[in-house]
């Protein structure tokens, strides 16, 4: 009876108290204050990140190993996109911008690295799809849009790597009926895993052909140069190597293709990796829109009397162009080295004795090979000369170091050999391909002739012929 009583008084003052609170107005407590700022969203920040400077690689049918286009790819990669920006290994770019000022830097600033960090460790939220910018759209096919021509191997070819690499050269006919000039070239490996790079080569002589005739199975063998003369004035129509992005020419400025050359596609495979792989490569040309006033001209600046010691960490080796005899401006720069290559400078000593940076990599990737072209092509005047410095690691703690224990390494064609050189592509400042054809030519352009064949004579390509030389101009 008593326990009774005290549930029903409990209960009555339970009520009670309940209806006192019924009866006041309701208390109503303000919004808090956010404890900081919204964290970034993939719909808002994080997409135009990927779209300035990710997805021209990570698309369906692109170059890496996985898109990054949608959110759900983005979600799927988060740790990766924060891992990879945050250490700089993406987006590649292995030159510093510091250096000089480079069209199409995919950099991403410090503040951008911490908002894709900031993203993830949000949760990576998706955000308001209404923050969406427009989708890219890519042609899986070339990068640069479709071509204006596509030449492609006649058949696949399967290197037989008994001997190691292999050069092989392939003739491609053009179809062309007139002189045209080229703004671009994009190529597209057939096995990437087996092919080192690709150098296009013109030939007027025939002489290609013959070659291929005499060689059973598709293309000739082909180490060092093309076996046929070529002109050092216009020695290659364009190339590949891993990493390597293809752009247009600025306009007003063309490589000269004259109607019925054949483009000898020479392809080095590499015995490294992929041994047993078919391939069957491609290349795209496009054909310049404006009127031409300038060829592209290009000029190694190489060393191939180095000899690295084995155990070397930190070897160097420098090259040079002691004096350019006429005017130009520089486009553009392509390092090259092999396994063995850490670091490379390449600069210009002015007539002023000022000294210019063109090119500076400072953690050299033989899987991303770029040709880095300048926004503002710099001049180059008279008297200028050429400076490289590359520094090679062929220590055993070289992960990339393909010789266990190290041995020595000398310049050489395959990949386990070395190369030290940086391309330089340049106009010359007196030609005017648009200008009424006087009688006798800019002794500027006289000039260039002579000092392309003997920069080019350095390296593993024919010296051209007189008649080579004429075909140029």
């Amino acid at each position: 009876m008593f326990l009774g009583a005290c549930v029903l008084g409990a209960a009555t003052l339970l009520l009670g108290q309940n209806g006192q609170r019924a009866s006041r107005p309701p208390h109503v407590v303000p919004p808090r204050s956010p404890l900081g700022p919204a964290p970034p969203t993939f719909n808002n920040q994080v997409v135009r990140l990927l779209q300035g400077n990710c997805q021209k690689c990570h698309h369906e049918g692109g170059i890496a190993p996985f898109s990054l286009m949608t959110y759900t790819d983005a979600v799927d990669h988060k740790s990766d996109i924060v891992s990879q920006t945050q250490l700089r290994k993406m987006p590649p770019w292995h030159i510093d911008s510091s250096c000089a000022d480079y069209q199409d830097d995919p950099t991403l600033s410090a503040a951008d690295i911490q908002t894709l960090a900031s993203w993830a460790a949000a949760g990576a939220p998706e955000g308001d799809v209404r923050d969406l910018p427009p989708a890219l759209t890519f042609d899986n096919g070339w990068s640069l849009g479709p071509p204006d021509r596509v030449l492609t191997m006649s058949e696949p070819f399967k290197p037989d790597f008994v001997a190691g690499d292999v050069y092989r050269c392939f003739v491609m006919p053009t179809g062309l009926t007139e002189d045209r000039f080229v703004r671009a070239v994009e190529i597209a490996p057939g096995s990437r895993q087996i092919v080192h790079h690709v150098i296009l080569f013109l030939d007027e002589s025939g002489e290609a052909d013959r070659l291929d005739q005499q060689d059973p199975g598709p293309g000739y063998s082909c180490f060092g140069g093309p076996g046929f003369d070529v002109s050092a004035a216009a020695p290659s129509l364009g190339g590949w190597a891993p990493g390597n992005q293809p752009r247009f020419l600025p306009d007003g400025i063309g490589i000269f293709l004259p109607k019925g050359a054949k483009v000898v596609m020479q392809v080095h495979y590499s015995a490294h990796n992929g041994i047993g792989q078919l391939d069957q490569s491609s290349l795209a040309m496009y054909f310049t829109r404006a009127p031409v006033n300038k060829k592209l001209y290009i000029a190694p600046v190489v060393n191939k009397t180095f000899r690295i010691p084995p155990g070397a960490f930190d070897y160097a080796v420098s090259a040079s162009i002691p004096f350019l005899p006429f005017e130009a401006h520089l486009l553009g720069v392509t390092p090259h080295m092999h396994l063995l290559g850490r670091t490379m400078l390449v600069t210009a000593r002015l007539p002023g004795g000022q000294q210019m940076c063109l090119g500076n990599v400072s953690d050299w990737d033989f899987n991303w090979q770029y040709s880095y072209s300048y926004r503002n092509p710099p001049a180059a005047p008279f008297g200028t000369a050429f400076d490289v410095e590359a520094h090679y690691d062929n220590s055993s703690t070289n992960y990339r170091n393909p010789n266990h224990p190290p041995k020595a390494v000398a310049w050489g064609e395959n990949t386990t050999d070395e190369m030290c050189i940086a391309f330089l592509s340049f106009t010359l400042d007196a030609e005017n391909l648009l200008a009424a054809r006087a009688e006798a030519r800019p002794a500027a352009i006289e000039t260039v002739e002579p000092f392309l064949e003997n920069q080019w004579s350095q390296m593993s390509v024919e010296t051209p012929s007189p008649a080579a030389a004429r075909r140029a101009r």
